[in-house]
């Protein structure tokens, strides 16, 4: 009886009748608790349904009866890895993988698992085993690829995101993917074609390219939201039951926590550092929520020293981290990775806190409905384009950016010659990663140096492929590669200080210089940029509003283009440029640090009002 009882539902389960498998299911646990296979399938359509804590608990139990099944431990690997408990995760795909070895399946998600760890060469060397078994695997070579790109290796992920098409066309994300792989090692062979299939794939609504990449890649803002849109449903949709259920606190002070994975030596903590320290701890707690690694770095330390609260929950699921931000009464939870590497919005898809704002890490929209506001001004997000927005804007007075006015910039800039730099001539630079260089900038700036005899251009040591990819372009475009000079990383006070030996920061569109141009101009090198269409092709032009510069900014790359060749050539000009952004450096908004916390603390303080006062989302700090 039994076993016709469990024949129907599994017919029922096959047929894709999940509640009235599940209800059957449910029955014949009532006759027989003990059931092995009824406990499995109930935990495996638990899977389907995104039940996963149900789903573990069900086939935890299988396991305990028949603990000889390698599909009941890769399930239950499954499930502990979507509620990201990886450690557990990685023991149920080792018992899997001990009762079968030559699981492909199981050794692809161990592999998933441990990239989740950042065990990357253990990761690899997992999917190299699954493909070995499945060649054509598209799982095993999608996540082959990611790894590959998480560590660098641009060129071999574009190679197995290729590959990946090749066998599955149509693959999530894998036409954006690999788009941004080659974008990685500036391989333009095939810009044009890629750029048109994702433009076309994302207005038919296909899942074609990350959000973050589309900031990257692309320069139109509704476009950008409708990856952001598509991407959350996908990947980080509204949990079921929220965590702030309406409730009014009454703190005596406002409760922000700031969520990250960059409390270190990165980027979004040279810019935000001296804010959480001038944060007016009369009428705001402050909480740190990171999400990364302790780099035992100085930054670190005064990270830690800066704010009232600093928890780490790099090793807890989002469910974890949001459970504690509710249980602290969080009034206003700001995302400050949006979906930038390392990024977890699944924590504010728990809505955790009341309010929630996303904010610097990500240069567009979350396409979130749980994100309720985005700072900006009205230069990177112009009035006109608030529709682009899932979020309700509020513009910050004179810049959305965040700067510490006490970075540090090392006593001595090194020597030309100790750059690696020809004594004399004009230097062009532009320290952007090399994923932001298009073939449109570069044409530009090969002009240049066709123009200006004796003229180097000054750019980032991205990666070795990049670099042998951006001297070829040279090359085809009739310039010798040995006027390309290429600039190792340093120390973030060496970088600051060598700018000096530079003449001229060129930007690029579609995406600007970010950090990177606040970078320059706090260390004295003008910049010159051409506005975009998108958020992240405003930014340069913000920066250069905020501190006075605005004549900087050029309309076209026409302009741009002109601009930078009169600059090259008229050495009084661009001292006089240079002058004004050294005097302006001290009065203009851009670096007052304390000035940018007050006019942020407006903003905050004026969305825990409305919520107070049940008011909605939408207001502009004066």
């Amino acid at each position: 009886m039994n076993e016709t009882a469990l024949a129907n539902a599994v017919r029922q389960h096959q047929a894709g009748n999940l509640a009235e498998a599940a209800r059957l299911y449910c029955a014949l646990l009532r006759a027989d608790p003990r059931n092995f296979q009824a406990l499995y399938f109930l935990g495996f359509l638990y899977i389907q349904e995104g039940r996963f804590d149900e789903a573990e608990r069900l086939i935890g139990q299988a396991i305990r009866i028949n603990p000889n099944s390698p599909d009941a431990f890769y399930n239950r690997g499954c499930a502990l890895q979507n509620l990201q408990r990886h450690d557990n995760a990685l023991a149920a795909f080792d018992k899997a993988l001990a009762l079968k070895p030559d699981y492909d399946e199981a050794l692809t998600n161990r592999g998933a698992t441990l990239l989740a760890l950042k065990r990357h060469a253990e990761a690899l060397a997992n999917f190299d085993r699954a493909l070995a078994l499945k060649p054509r695997d598209p799982e095993a070579l999608s996540n082959r690829a990611t790894a590959c790109f998480e560590i660098t290796r641009y060129a071999e992920a574009a190679a197995d995101y290729a590959k990946l098409l090749a066998v599955a066309p149509d693959f999530p994300y894998g036409i954006g993917n690999l788009a941004l792989a080659r974008a990685y090692c500036c391989d333009w062979r095939f810009f044009a074609q890629e750029r048109a299939r994702i433009s076309a794939d994302i207005r038919l609504g296909k899942a074609v390219l990350p959000p973050h990449g589309a900031t990257l890649l692309l320069d139109d803002p509704e476009d950008q939201l409708r990856c952001a849109r598509r991407w959350t449903a996908d990947r980080c949709p509204p949990a079921a039951v929220a965590l702030w259920r309406g409730e009014r606190y009454s703190h005596e002070k406002i409760r922000i926590a700031y969520i990250s994975a960059d409390f270190s030596a990165h980027a979004t903590a040279f810019l935000l550092a001296g804010v959480f320290e001038q944060h007016d701890r009369n009428r705001f707690e402050i909480t740190l929520v990171s999400l990364g690694p302790d780099d035992g770095s100085e930054m670190r330390v005064r990270l830690m020293r800066g704010c009232d609260r600093f928890v780490d929950t790099a090793r807890k699921s989002d469910l974890d981290t949001a459970t504690l931000l509710r249980n602290l009464e969080i009034d206003i939870a700001v995302d400050l990775k949006g979906f930038t590497q390392d990024a977890r919005p699944g924590i504010f898809a728990h809505r955790p806190a009341p309010v929630q704002v996303n904010y610097l890490g990500h240069p567009g929209t979350m396409g979130a409905d749980y994100i309720d506001y985005i700072l900006a001004d009205p230069i990177v997000i112009p009035p006109e384009q608030q529709t682009f927005f899932s979020e309700k804007v509020v513009y910050l007075p004179e810049t959305y950016q965040a700067n510490d006015s006490q970075r540090r910039i090392s006593e001595r800039a090194p020597a030309r010659k100790e750059a690696g730099l020809p004594q004399d001539g004009f230097v062009f630079c532009s320290f952007n990663n090399s994923f932001k260089i298009t073939p449109a900038m570069f044409d530009v700036w090969m002009r240049l140096l066709q123009a200006v005899e004796g003229s180097v251009l000054w750019l980032l040591e991205d990666n070795a492929t990049a670099v042998a990819n951006l001297q070829r372009e040279a090359e085809a475009r009739g310039v010798d590669d040995s006027r390309l000079l290429f600039a190792a990383r340093q120390s973030p006070e060496n970088h600051l200080a060598r700018q000096s030996l530079a003449d001229l920061f060129l930007d690029t569109l579609p995406c600007n210089a970010h950090t990177t141009a606040s970078d320059a101009l706090w260390a004295g090198l003008p910049l010159i940029t051409c506005i975009g269409s998108s958020f992240a092709g405003r930014v340069a032009a913000s920066l250069l509003h905020a501190i006075g510069l605005p004549e900087l900014i050029a309309p076209s790359l026409e302009c741009y283009e002109a601009m930078a060749l009169r600059f090259a050539r008229d050495p009084a000009a661009l001292a006089q440029v240079r002058e004004k952004l050294a005097e302006n450096r001290e009065t203009h908004a851009l670096f007052d640090t304390v000035r940018f916390t007050r006019n942020l603390e407006g903003a905050f303080t004026e969305m825990w009002e409305r919520y107070q006062r049940g008011e909605p989302a939408g207001f502009a700090v004066a």
